[in-house]
C-alpha cells in the first residue's frame, strides 16, 4: 500500500475575535495514511474555536495556528482515549499548550493595526482598533490563570462550571481568578489610554 500525499487543497478561513476577523491558512497535515473520519469531523467542528482560542490567550496568528496544529496533533494520537465529546478536553490541551508557548515568548505587540471594515468612521475604526489593542497586550499582562479563566469565561463564553472543569479547579477560584483579572484589564487599559 502506497502512502498517501500531502493535500494540496488550502482554505483560507475566517476567525471571529471579538470584533476583529482574522484570516488564517489551514495547513494539511502530512500523513502515511488517512486520518479516520471522525478525526476529519472533530477538526472541522473545532477548528476555529480552538484557533480562536489560542489567539486569545497567546495575541498572534501565527503562534495560534503553531498551538491549534499541537493541539489537533495530540487530538489525532489520544482519539480513542476520549469518550463523548471533546470539547472540554479540547480546551484544556489548548490552554496547556498555550501556556507552554507563552512562557517561551516574549509578547511583542504587533505594531501594524488591520482595519476590520472601512465603511466606519476613521475615528471609530481607530478607537476600536485601539481598544482591541489594548485588550490584548492587557491580557498578556495577566497571569497564565488569570488570563486562561477570563478568555475562557468573558471571551469565549463558556459557563462557570466548564471553565472550572477544564482548568481543574473549583468554580469559586474561577470566580476569584476572572474578578482579579477584570479589575487589573481596567487599570491596564486606563494606564494606557
Amino acid at each position: 500500500m502506497r502512502p498517501r500525499g500531502v493535500s494540496t487543497v488550502e482554505a483560507v478561513k475566517q476567525v471571529t475575535a471579538g470584533e476583529a476577523v482574522l484570516e488564517f491558512r489551514s495547513e494539511p497535515l502530512e500523513r502515511k495514511s488517512a486520518a479516520p473520519p471522525e478525526f476529519e469531523q472533530l477538526m472541522a467542528a473545532h477548528q476555529q474555536r480552538v484557533v480562536r482560542t489560542a489567539y486569545r490567550l497567546l495575541g498572534r496568528m501565527e503562534d495560534a495556528q503553531d498551538a491549534a496544529q499541537e493541539v489537533f496533533l495530540r487530538l489525532l494520537r489520544n482519539l480513542g482515549r476520549i469518550d463523548g465529546d471533546p470539547q472540554a478536553w479540547l480546551y484544556r490541551v489548548t490552554v496547556n499548550i498555550c501556556n507552554d508557548h507563552f512562557r517561551r515568548r516574549t509578547f511583542q505587540a504587533d505594531p501594524e493595526i488591520e482595519q476590520v471594515d472601512p465603511s466606519p468612521s476613521v475615528e471609530r475604526v481607530m478607537a476600536i482598533e485601539e481598544r482591541k489593542r489594548l485588550l490584548m497586550e492587557g491580557l498578556q499582562t495577566l497571569g497564565e490563570r488569570e488570563r486562561t479563566a477570563i478568555v475562557l469565561r468573558d471571551i469565549e463564553g463558556l459557563p462557570t462550571r466548564d471553565v472550572a472543569e477544564i482548568m481543574g479547579v473549583e468554580e469559586v477560584t474561577v470566580r476569584t481568578r476572572i474578578c482579579a483579572a477584570r479589575v487589573k484589564l481596567a487599570k491596564y487599559v486606563r494606564k494606557h489610554q
